[in-house]
């Protein structure tokens, strides 16, 4: 019976193990914290996730601790990547004295986001691993982040820490204590009206006073802006930049935490961050605001009691089996779109989302400015009557930046309706399209077919010596400039998923490839970017269940149990009955 007793407490302590690891458990509840209204010194243990950075002895900027072992920070703190002298303090309160409360790490590891741009200050964000664990007390804490998806309103309150300047060359006064302000989120339009329309991206967020006042300072950089949902604090965004500090309709700038979770889980493999969804409610006034330069918000679909779930992969006009005709009729490819510039057809793309179109980054080399380009769907023949087009402008076009060929995504002003003859293609997340499969390519190509849509088979066919995860190879086929952007698409369970996007090399007018055998990239090594810039792929017409359509307001383990959750709870039973 003895020899039962220690496998059971050996099974427990697994299962106690195994099912604390998730930081949802901890993150973002600041027992200590009572804050409501405003104030000025942070008493202490108010904000336990927030760390001090230290070089040669000296603070020189905030962070806000994820997890037990990393530090969430701004890029623009570490122009260098030496952790020579770099200690965080955590749970500390003053930066003189004694902090009874605090511990000192080293730091092992800077990961700067690849894509930071110090002009601009885009993706200025940064992570910092921890020398060694650290143990939670009510003093240290780390933090929810703002998951995916999270909506901050214009007058969204929330709260930024740190041990910067309180004015424009004005020091901390001794003892240093860690201070607090509560400011308002300030809409990206509104914000944008307020540095130069293009400064602040989608990757950020500001946060401010209109009548200035109150603001994050020099000293600050790198540190945590929060706000409160239910009992949680979830950090939103990362002391970035600003003008001066405080000065009226100049708020804050702050890099927009909910655009980098994808890129976060890829950096901490293990014990993850706890990412909740913020979600403003009512209407969100910034969409009104306007100034010379800004484009128009986007236009919401008008409602409908009727609405139904938006899936990708449908064409309800397209019986392609084998064989067929080179010359597309309509609505046999709803998802295919003209890119045109100037009025006139430049590259092909594909609807992949109800505001957004893939193409290939090369047919914006020249001319990446969103204003000169429209979108037009619907279309089979670029001379002549087209019943089912419609044309969209342009807000803004997204380069990838990898290594070799790239994609762009062009985000639209206004969503198209959807029907028989618009319709958006699924976007490959890492399927397999084995050797053999039947594939098809489609484009407009000058001169041929009075400029109406050509469509071509072709089949999959192994790489030979150029495979590659992230290469997909077909039989040859002929490609013209018009068909760059357009789609590589393959039938899968019912639903079309393109699995590349096409491109001329070289850009030549008119390529045909002798090889028997012609390599395209697949979407999938694009599915960070795409995941970014488009946001949750559609689910196909086929597939569609109302639990793909349910979206989860936290992620990091918590919610859902695996299969051992349930066989541990069997052996606790069982233990239960040898110790009673």
């Amino acid at each position: 019976m003895a020899f039962y007793k220690v496998i059971c407490a050996v099974a427990l302590l697994t299962l106690l193990t195994q099912e604390s690891h998730s930081q949802l458990d901890v993150c973002g509840k600041a027992v200590l914290n009572t804050r409501i209204v405003g104030g000025q010194v942070a008493p202490p243990g108010s904000w336990p996730w927030q760390a001090s950075l230290h070089q040669f002895g000296s603070h020189f900027c905030g962070g806000s601790l994820i997890n037990r072992e990393w530090v969430l920070t701004a890029a623009h703190c570490f122009p260098g990547v030496s952790t020579s002298n770099l200690i965080v303090y955590l749970g500390r309160q003053s930066q003189e004295g004694s902090n009874p409360n605090e511990v000192s790490v080293r730091v092992t590891q800077i990961i700067n986001h690849q894509d930071y741009n110090p002009r601009t200050k885009n993706n200025d964000i940064c992570l910092l691993k921890l020398s060694s664990p650290v143990t939670f007390t009510n003093f240290i804490l780390p933090v929810c982040l703002a998951a995916a998806g999270s909506t901050f309103y214009n007058g969204t309150d929330s709260w930024v820490t740190g041990w910067g300047r309180i004015g424009s060359g004005v020091p901390l006064p001794s003892p240093q204590n860690l201070m607090e302000v509560e400011v308002p989120i300030v809409g990206n339009r509104q914000c944008n009206c307020d540095y130069g329309v293009g400064s602040i991206t989608e990757n950020m967020i500001c946060a401010g006073l209109r009548a200035g006042g109150k603001d994050s300072c020099q000293g600050d950089s790198g540190g945590p802006l929060v706000s409160k949902q239910g009992v949680r604090w979830i950090q939103e965004g990362v002391v970035s930049f600003g003008k001066g500090c405080a000065l009226p309709k100049f708020p804050g700038v702050y890099t927009r935490v909910s655009q980098y979770q994808t890129w976060i889980n890829s950096q901490i493999s293990s014990n993850q961050p706890g990412f909740v969804t913020f979600t403003s409610t009512g209407t969100d006034s910034d969409l009104s605001v306007t100034c010379p330069g800004l484009p128009p918000p986007p236009t919401p679909p008008a409602p409908t009691t009727t609405a139904k779930p938006v899936v990708c992969g449908r064409a309800p006009l397209n019986s392609r089996i084998l064989g067929g005709s080179s010359v597309a009729t309509a609505g046999v490819w709803p998802w295919m779109a003209s890119l045109q510039k100037n009025g006139s057809h430049v590259c092909g793309g594909t609807l992949v989302a109800v505001d957004a179109v893939l193409s290939n980054a090369n047919c914006f080399s020249s001319s990446p400015v969103a204003s000169e380009w429209t979108v037009v769907l619907g279309r089979l023949k670029q001379n002549g009557s087209n019943p089912f087009e419609v044309t969209l402008n342009v807000t803004n076009i997204t380069l990838s930046t990898l290594n070799g060929s790239n994609v762009a995504v062009l985000h639209l002003a206004t969503r198209p309706t959807l029907s028989d003859f618009i319709q958006a293609i699924c976007l490959d997340n890492g399927r397999t399209f084995t050797v053999g499969s039947t594939c098809w390519a489609a484009g407009w190509r000058s001169g041929q077919g009075g400029g109406v849509l050509q469509e071509f088979q072709t089949s999959v066919v192994n790489c030979g010596n150029t495979s590659t995860s992230d290469s997909i190879c077909t039989g040859s086929f002929t490609l013209e400039q018009g068909e760059s952007g357009g789609p590589l698409m393959c039938k899968q369970g019912g639903s079309w998923f393109q699995a590349a996007v096409l491109s001329v090399e070289n850009n030549a007018t008119s390529q045909t490839r002798a090889d028997p055998v012609m390599v395209f990239t697949k979407l999938s090594r694009f599915q960070t970017f795409l995941a970014r810039t488009v946001g949750s792929f559609l689910s196909p017409a086929s597939t569609t269940t109302t639990a793909a359509t349910n979206p989860t307001t936290a992620t990091g383990g918590a919610a859902t149990h695996s299969p051992f959750f349930f066989f541990h709870l069997l052996i606790f039973s069982v233990c239960l009955h040898l110790f009673s």
